[in-house]
């Protein structure tokens, strides 16, 4: 493997972006607007699945369809600008380009709003695959070539084993350390600030 032939996949969703905050705002917002009780707090300790995962706990089965439509309508307005880039996110899309590789984005979030919070953060990568959750994230990863895949979630984890790229987890998402190892990761850091110094001996060896 050469540097030039790197890539390296990054999810979104508490692996770059705090998203909690702009989330939280988004489902309080959407409670509003159509009068059902939402427990926002509850809903963001458990980001990963996709949306329609988390509305059937709130919603009938046959209003998840629209319910989703108009949560996705409302988010640009409403979370883009309260969502922060985690410790080290553009360190480790930096560390990438600096070995000569690309870097990519792999995520479940809903395509058009993962680049809106992208460019609003200054953030750059190579690519931004949406709609892709756990094995299926394999999918891109094998598209694109990559060698590794960092995520934060046991999804992440699944879906790097599928496409047989380097499992890199951080633990700052849903999912403790311990219960991102025995789901398979290759390793485990405790966020993206340690991942520069990871990358530097992952391509020395």
């Amino acid at each position: 493997m050469t540097s030039r032939a790197l890539t390296v996949g990054f999810d979104l969703d508490m692996t770059l972006i705090d998203s909690r905050p702009g989330i939280h705002a988004c489902y309080q917002a959407l409670s509003a607007r159509t009068g059902t009780y939402i427990d926002a707090d509850l809903a963001v300790t458990r980001l990963g699945p996709p949306l329609a995962e988390e509305l059937v706990n709130w919603f009938p089965a046959e209003e998840i369809d629209a319910v989703a439509d108009l949560y996705r309508e409302m988010y640009p307005a409403i979370a883009v600008a309260a969502t922060p880039a985690l410790p080290g996110a553009r360190e480790a899309i930096d560390a990438v380009r600096a070995a000569g590789g690309r870097a990519i984005v792999v995520t479940a979030k809903y395509e058009p709003n993962a680049k809106l919070h992208l460019e609003h953060l200054g953030i750059e990568p190579d690519a931004v695959i949406g709609d892709l959750r756990a094995e299926r994230k394999a999918e891109a990863l094998l598209d694109h070539g990559a060698a590794v895949y960092v995520g934060d979630h046991t999804g992440d984890v699944r879906g790097a084993r599928t496409a047989g790229a380097h499992s890199v987890a951080v633990a700052t998402g849903p999912c403790a350390a311990d219960e991102l190892r025995v789901a398979g990761a290759d390793v485990v850091l405790a966020d993206l600030t340690e991942f520069p110094a990871w990358l530097a001996t992952y391509r020395a060896r």
